[in-house]
């Protein structure tokens, strides 16, 4: 299963505004809306991290390399990407006139965080550096200012702060994976019975799975630690259960 791993950064909306509290924008004011100025990806598990930009590429030849990815990957893993990359990235498409790519699993790794932990704060600096992973990349506004004004030193910047963002994220993604529930599984693209979350072979016995009608075998992954379980129900064929209705 290809899993690619995906971060983007994005350029404010232009606006002229009179003040600078509580100031109610109408679209007249809007002089340029936010688009994508850059992407990065890798795919889970190897070395390179991609990367492009409106500054190395013309727009549509950034989002043409973005899209051949999604139409690659059958899992896209990101951080608040369900909310923002990836309808941000599709209104892009739709904007350039580009197709939608082929469907792909999500995994929102914020999700994750806030359905299943409790961190003092879900931002992805925080949680990288609490599962000792380090941080992001310092940065300030003035950066995406100096993007938008096409600063080649800033572009460096950015291009290394963004690879950051992919590099912290992988490993965020690695160490909830046991933990994520609803992953795309692997047992539906090997032909042998491994861990849905991480695809591997190595896999205990440990005790049994209850629905309110059958019985399956539960495991457990020696290698990330996912539980799971069989398909194959345990009871004898014919027998019956009391169930609720």
């Amino acid at each position: 299963m290809k899993i690619l791993i995906l971060d983007i950064e994005t350029a404010p909306n232009t606006a002229f505004v009179w003040g600078l509290f509580k100031e109610n924008i109408p679209l007249a004011r809007v002089i340029e809306s936010s688009y994508v100025m850059c992407w990065a990806a890798k795919w889970y598990g190897d070395k390179t991290v991609m990367f492009d930009s409106v500054y190395k590429s013309s727009m549509k030849s950034m989002l043409q390399g973005i899209h051949k990815l999604l139409e690659e990957a059958d899992c896209v893993v990101h951080f608040n990407g369900k909310s923002f990359d990836i309808p941000t990235l599709n209104k892009e498409f739709v904007l350039n006139g580009l197709k939608p790519p082929a469907p792909y699993h999500q995994v929102d790794c914020l999700q994750v965080a806030k359905a299943t932990f409790r961190f003092t704060s879900n931002k992805l600096d925080w949680i990288a550096s609490q599962l000792g992973f380090g941080n992001k990349h310092d940065t300030s506004f003035e950066l995406w200012v100096k993007c938008m004004a096409k600063d080649p030193k800033a572009w460096k910047i950015m291009e290394a702060y963004n690879k950051q963002d992919v590099l912290l994220l992988e490993k965020v993604y690695d160490r909830f994976k046991p933990w994520i529930k609803g992953h795309a599984s692997f047992g539906t693209h090997e032909e042998k019975q491994c861990c849905p979350n991480c695809g591997s072979v190595d896999l205990s016995s440990r005790g049994f799975y209850y629905t309110a009608a059958s019985k399956f075998q539960r495991y457990v992954c020696n290698g990330c630690g996912k539980w799971s379980r069989g398909n194959k129900s345990l009871l004898p064929h014919g027998s019956h259960k009391v169930i609720g209705i």
